[in-house]
């Protein structure tokens, strides 16, 4: 659903350009220790009620974000952001007049005194944190929902694993393989022409989990580069549990790749652009195809196993 306007076009524009504001530098504040999901640190509490009067308090009338200290108020007692505040001209978004330098401390100290309960909630989280905790405790949260893993376009999609699995097969149409080992061949026609774009991506199923075989070509300096690589869809402690390898080869040659998968956490962009797998330049590709440099004609070998 989209937002409803305000009716106010200063503010609208404003939010049409959003920035990332980091959470408060405090360690006292932010600190929660080791326990990012420890139900016994921050079990669910029945009776922790925030009125919904207290948020809307706390939400900046120009990002709509929750406010962290410093909060800022003119003279009539209108707050907004530290983050906002430059961008507003030292104005008053709300009444207009000079902002200054004026903190509202009552607004923090109220801020300070809430427990809320994490945004993934609906995901699984089922702890509550200070106010002040929270955002740390939210960009670590292990049950927070990961990103689209398709390359081939910036999916806006997001889920837990379950869902992207099906969300990969039934709207991307991506292949979908049970077992450890591929055998894949890629062709191209003319191999000349690069576009960022992903070539293949294939879906493998073993030890109750799930990873994503990536090959593509881009473009590095003058000439096309060609890189496989596999990414675990999970958390990278999880991933650092198996190892895979490549090969390809051809004319009695051949190159292996041995490695450990990203987890997807990390973008296919960092993966992809930090060389983290089989990488095959043009010129011993096309030797592995036939030499005719017309087509490019690569097989793409492979397992996965777990370490013990």
């Amino acid at each position: 659903m989209l937002p409803m306007s305000s009716g106010n076009s200063y503010f609208d524009d404003l939010r049409n350009k959003p920035e990332v504001i980091d959470p408060p530098q405090n360690e006292d504040m932010l600190d929660i220790g080791e326990h990012v999901n420890d139900p016994s640190e921050s079990a669910l509490k029945p009776n922790v009620t925030i009125s919904s009067n207290v948020r809307e308090l706390l939400e900046c009338p120009v990002c709509l974000n929750a406010m962290y200290p410093p909060i800022h108020q003119c003279s009539n007692g209108h707050t907004l952001c530290s983050g906002c505040k430059p961008r507003v001209h030292n104005r008053c978004p709300t009444c207009r007049h000079e902002l200054g330098n004026i903190r509202c401390l009552a607004l923090e100290k109220v801020a300070a005194s809430l427990e809320l309960p994490c945004k993934y909630q609906s995901y699984g989280c089922l702890g509550i944190y200070p106010y002040y905790s929270k955002l740390k405790h939210e960009s670590q949260c292990t049950f927070r929902p990961y990103n689209c893993p398709y390359a081939g376009s910036e999916c806006p999609e997001i889920g837990d694993i379950p869902f992207l699995v099906n969300h990969l097969k039934d709207d991307h149409k991506v292949d979908m393989h049970s077992g450890s080992t591929f055998n894949h061949r890629y062709v191209k026609s003319n191999p000349h022409e690069v576009e960022n774009a992903t070539w293949m991506l294939t879906v493998f199923s073993c030890f109750g989990q799930y990873f994503c075989l990536h090959f593509e070509a881009f473009q590095l300096g003058m000439a096309p580069v060609y890189i496989a690589f596999l990414r675990f869809m999970g958390d990278d402690n999880e991933a650092k549990n198996y190892s895979y390898s490549l090969e390809v080869g051809g004319n009695g040659r051949k190159m292996i790749w041995q490695g450990v998968p990203r987890s997807i956490r990390d973008s296919h962009r960092k993966v992809r652009d930090s060389f983290d797998g089989l990488i095959i330049q043009r010129n011993m590709a096309l030797f592995f195809s036939g030499g005719d440099r017309k087509e490019l004609k690569l097989r793409v070998t492979g397992r996965i196993w777990k370490e013990q």
